[in-house]
């Protein structure tokens, strides 16, 4: 006997064609709502983690990746991961590399972040040679435990990838700088003085000169042209009212590269590079970068309205309203985005 034809075959392919396609709709949804509505913290960590990758790739500047530079009579404290009477070195700067070889970025989270050496024989003695590697609660807070003269130990702070990163706030948008520590210690430790500020009234972008017609977008110089007027920087100042600024020794100094953060000599004024200043050789302390997405930011500053002025018998443009500007820390939707715990 032949089978009954079952009128609800057809029906039954169509349900599951129309629920597999249901199924794909829900997928797409799913990730297009995901990336949307992900906290902004985690998208802001992914994309500094990214630029900064980019940007320091070949370490930053010409002879950039060799610095491994610390601060002299000077010790900070933290959580030792490994004894200095365990280990000993023959340099600070061999000290600084053993701390970085524990930053790779390669193994999840720095395992080490401060390095402290005792390199004055006449204090140390037995202790000549020690080398501590140290964990940091807080990166941008580091313990110290003594400064002076007297202090027989050398100490440096390492900051790993996504790490090191404060904002330069303004009203056209926060431009991330990444700090270099290892390049320039003592630069590095008055900016994180500043973020312990609750203000920064004084602090602002004064002077703006465009890339003209001699550097192209990627800040290279273009071939015959002059190297200025005008100078292709942004200028500034973190000379904030009622805060002491300690002036900054010229430290290790990298040439200056579309993006480089500068002393003008020894602070508190800065400059922001739009170009690659080669000219320049190494002129300036160098103590960060901005992030390369940030560049728009900078570049807006730098085609506000202008007006002419000469300083030191040299042709600059100020901008007709200096645009205020606050350090601070930046923040992710789990707390401080800077905090190694």
């Amino acid at each position: 006997m032949g089978r009954k034809p079952n009128d609800s075959e057809p029906t039954r392919y169509a349900t599951m064609i129309l629920l597999l396609m249901g199924l794909v709709s829900c997928t797409a949804v799913y990730i297009f709502m995901s990336a949307v509505m992900r906290p902004a913290g985690s998208s802001v960590v992914e994309r500094l983690a990214a630029e900064e990758g980019e940007f320091s790739g070949g370490g930053g500047g010409e002879g950039e990746g060799e610095c491994c530079s610390g601060i002299e009579s000077f010790e900070l404290w933290g959580a030792a991961v490994k004894w200095g009477s365990d280990f000993k070195v023959n340099s600070s700067k061999e000290c600084c590399n053993a701390c970085k070889a524990m930053c790779t970025g390669n193994h999840g989270p720095c395992l080490c972040d401060t390095w402290v050496f005792c390199g004055n024989k006449k204090f140390c003695g037995d202790k000549f040679g020690e080398c501590w590697l140290k964990k940091q609660k807080d990166t941008l807070a580091p313990d110290r435990q003594e400064a002076g003269n007297k202090v027989m130990w050398t100490s440096g702070i390492v900051f790993g990838k996504g790490e090191g990163i404060v904002a330069l706030e303004t009203e056209f948008g926060d431009i991330h700088v990444k700090l270099l520590p290892e390049c320039s210690p003592r630069s590095v430790f008055n900016i994180l003085e500043l973020l312990g500020v609750r203000h920064c009234a004084g602090c602002q972008f004064f002077r703006a000169e465009t890339r003209g017609q001699i550097w192209d977008t990627h800040g290279d110089h273009i071939k015959d042209a002059s190297f200025g007027p005008p100078y292709a920087l942004v200028q500034g100042t973190l000379d904030a009212q009622g805060v002491a600024f300690e002036s900054v020794p010229s430290e290790s100094c990298p040439e200056i590269r579309r993006g480089s953060v500068a002393w003008v000599g020894s602070g508190p004024e800065f400059f922001i590079s739009l170009a690659n200043h080669q000219e320049w050789k190494k002129s300036y302390t160098v103590f960060g970068y901005v992030l390369p997405e940030d560049m728009e930011i900078v570049e807006k500053i730098a085609q506000l309205p202008t007006k002419l002025d000469v300083w030191s018998g040299v042709n600059v443009t100020v901008l007709e309203n200096p645009v205020p500007l606050r350090v601070r820390r930046i923040k992710s939707n789990n707390g401080d985005l800077n905090l190694s715990s």
